[in-house]
């Protein structure tokens, strides 16, 4: 296996847990490494830190999967990781029909994300070192899992960043038509080939069931709705009336699939339009609960202040549009807009919408997208609850 050390007083990282070595720590390589090799990790000093695969494109140039000396290349290798992640699951979520197995960094498995959605299980390969080892991936989820399929969701952006093409594809099976799970108790259909990321944004079904005890009687907006899930957890807890909005007319359709899949066509409308002059247009209008899911507004560092802005912009106009005594539930999945960031820039909305705002509590991602606290990059989901008076 080829050796890979870093330069002297860059380990400090690495030691204390974290999975990345950047391009600019590497000292030297015993010998030439294509993308995706496996390499052993040294310190200056000589002492081995771990075992990872590299890449000599990207600015994290090795992601460490072990810290043992081991051939990560065979699906025995990662039958053992991904029993593991399943072991957490099973202590801390329970048997869910739906949820994320793998979460990257989080479960010791950087580049890689594998949502289940009942028996048909969607993956992101997102690295050089994942794609390279995609059979011995396919081979341990089908031993572990017995699925029925198996989808490559290969479309992420960040593959570029690793010289991947972006694809969707199948890896095993047949995938059934059409796919549909339950998630607290309602029924979604999930586009496993075609949604967006792996079909469904799983990450905040724990924050949804806050709604109960909130929303009773009282007029919801859902801003950035996608499939709805928001909105059908509003409705089922008792909002008399829901108001979803989200850009892309393919995901208004699939909220009003789902709307209809619960029967709650009588207290739910999908409205298919742009947040940003949504909000304009709708000035005026006063709502007891709003919610504010977006997409990540800053994809990198370069874009944060332009992104702060973006956030800051479109929670004052979601304050402005709260009755007094109401809620507003809003988030960031920015994992470049860090808590006490996205904190200040909502008491400054609040400060420019003239409303005063408790914090009624501070959430993150659910259970099955765990943080690892040696890598701060994995905590990436911020919610706040709030009640404007």
């Amino acid at each position: 296996m080829i050796r890979l050390t870093l330069r002297r007083g860059h380990d400090r990282r690495v030691r204390g847990g974290h999975p990345w070595v950047f391009s600019n720590e590497i000292d030297s390589l015993d010998g030439p490494a294509d993308p995706g090799a496996a390499v052993e990790v040294v310190a200056a000093d000589g002492q081995r830190l771990g075992t990872g695969y590299y890449n000599p494109h990207s600015l994290i140039a090795v992601r460490i999967l072990t810290r043992k000396l081991e051939s990560i290349d065979t699906p025995e290798f990662f039958l053992n990781l991904l029993q593991k992640t399943l072991e957490y699951r099973l202590r801390v979520c329970g048997a869910l029909e739906t949820l994320r197995l793998v979460h990257g960094e989080g479960d010791g498995l950087p580049g890689l994300v594998v949502d289940r959605y009942g028996d048909v299980l969607s993956v992101q390969l997102l690295t050089a070192g994942m794609e390279l080892r995609r059979e011995a991936i396919v081979a341990a989820l089908r031993e572990l899992f017995a699925p029925r399929a198996i989808v490559g969701r290969n479309d992420s952006a960040s593959r570029e960043l690793e010289g991947l093409p972006r694809q969707v594809e199948l890896l095993y099976g047949e995938v059934p038509e059409p796919v549909s799970t339950t998630i607290n108790g309602l029924q979604f259909a999930v586009d496993v080939m075609a949604g967006q990321k792996t079909g469904l944004f799983l990450d905040q079904r724990e924050n949804c069931r806050r709604l109960e005890g909130l929303v009773q009687g009282t007029e919801v907006l859902d801003l950035f709705c996608y499939a709805g899930a928001w909105s059908l957890h509003a409705a089922k807890y008792g909002a008399k009336h829901v108001t979803g909005v989200d850009v892309s007319a393919a995901a208004v359709g699939q909220a009003r699939e789902n709307c209809r899949r619960n029967n709650l066509e009588d207290r739910c409308r999908f409205v298919a339009a742009d947040v940003f002059e949504f909000l304009r247009e709708q000035r005026g209008r006063r709502f007891g609960t709003v919610i504010l899911d977006p997409p990540a507004f800053i994809k990198s560092r370069k874009h944060l202040e332009e992104g702060k802005k973006g956030y800051l912009t479109v929670n004052r106009r979601a304050l402005e549009m709260v009755v007094p005594g109401g809620v507003l539930a809003t988030c960031s999945c920015s994992h470049h807009l860090d808590r006490a960031t996205f904190l200040d820039l909502i008491i400054h909305a609040a400060h420019q919408a003239r409303r005063s705002v408790r914090l009624v509590e501070m959430r993150g991602q659910a259970a099955d997208h765990p943080v690892l606290l040696a890598c701060p990059e994995t905590d990436y989901l911020k919610c706040f609850v709030l009640y404007v008076e």
